[in-house]
């Protein structure tokens, strides 16, 4: 699908259609505590900013938006006109985001996994990409061996799913299929449910998780930001001046202990990315793995480094 590039205001202030919600480092321009002569942001009010990324990947509807990384590697190689911003606006260990039911599975481990049914709201899916990394780099686990029960179909038109998705039943979800004992385990992230008979996967996941920092360097990033290449060639004072309000914003976020969840700039950043890069193309997302550099605009290289 072509994209039909916008056209911006050669001078003076903008309006930017924004897909952004309310996590730690984007609250303060949420709630209007930073302000711009130069840029106005109009904002979605998506409750959940993943349903406005096909909107803004096959029809450019937002000037910025929230993008999942595993969804911004596949545009970036289908050649979908965007940059990436090096600011992470949601991000998290992983290892906790997989459960099994104990009433299926009296024990469960990751060496158990292969020919086995996992559900996950979409295979594309960043927190799905986290947990087969962690999965497969560091337990052994070929994602290929394993069932991966999908009800979302990818953002991305042009991509197809692997031949190891399989499609549950729209009218259902991984939550109740799990509790009903449908599934032998599923990744929910933020949706695992808080009942006695779930349990993680990975054993001692913060413990494990904490670990895996201490080698990886890098928490695992889900959301970034991204605008068109158009307005960074069009009006670069606004691409400056949307990097400084939402710099800004994210100073004014209060991490919780020690472990930055939310770096700042390519550097920062580089270790997060090069691992996504690694495990999106382990899973078939990508066909090749890009050059860090090369998933931003110049513009942004100059101003975010």
């Amino acid at each position: 699908m072509t994209i039909i590039e916008k056209t911006y205001p050669a001078t003076g202030p903008v309006t930017l259609a924004a897909n952004i919600t309310d996590f730690p480092p984007t609250h303060a321009l949420l709630a209007g505590e930073i302000q711009s002569d130069l840029v106005g942001l109009e904002f979605a009010g998506l409750k959940n900013a993943h349903a406005g990324f096909k909107d803004m990947l096959r029809r450019m509807r937002f000037d910025i938006s929230e993008m999942a990384i595993a969804t911004f590697l596949q545009a970036h190689e289908f050649g979908k006109p965007f940059t990436l911003l090096p600011l992470v606006v949601l991000g998290r260990f992983q290892h906790h985001c997989i459960g099994y039911n104990t009433d299926v599975h009296p024990t469960l481990s990751p060496a158990d996994l292969p020919g086995k049914t996992v559900g996950v709201r979409a295979y594309t899916q960043t927190t799905g990409l986290w947990v087969r990394g962690i999965l497969q780099n560091e337990f052994g686990v070929d994602p290929d061996s394993v069932k991966w029960l999908c009800f979302d179909k990818p953002h991305l038109e042009e991509y197809t799913d692997p031949p190891s998705v399989i499609w549950g039943d729209p009218a259902k979800d991984p939550v109740n299929m799990l509790l009903d004992g449908e599934l032998d385990a599923a990744v929910l992230g933020m949706n695992m449910p808080s009942d006695p008979r779930i349990k993680p996967l990975i054993a001692n996941p913060h413990e494990a998780a904490l670990e895996w920092y201490g080698r990886a360097g890098l928490v695992p990033p889900n959301h970034y930001l991204i605008v068109p290449n158009a307005l960074c060639d069009q009006r670069p004072d606004v691409v400056r001046e949307v990097w400084r309000i939402l710099v800004e914003s994210r100073k004014r976020a209060r991490p919780e202990g020690q472990i930055d969840a939310w770096p700042v700039g390519i550097e920062a950043n580089r270790k997060a990315l090069e691992c996504a890069i690694k495990y999106t193309t382990q899973q078939h997302m990508i066909t090749r793995p890009v050059e860090v550099e090369d998933l931003f605009h110049p513009l942004v290289r100059e101003i975010a480094p």
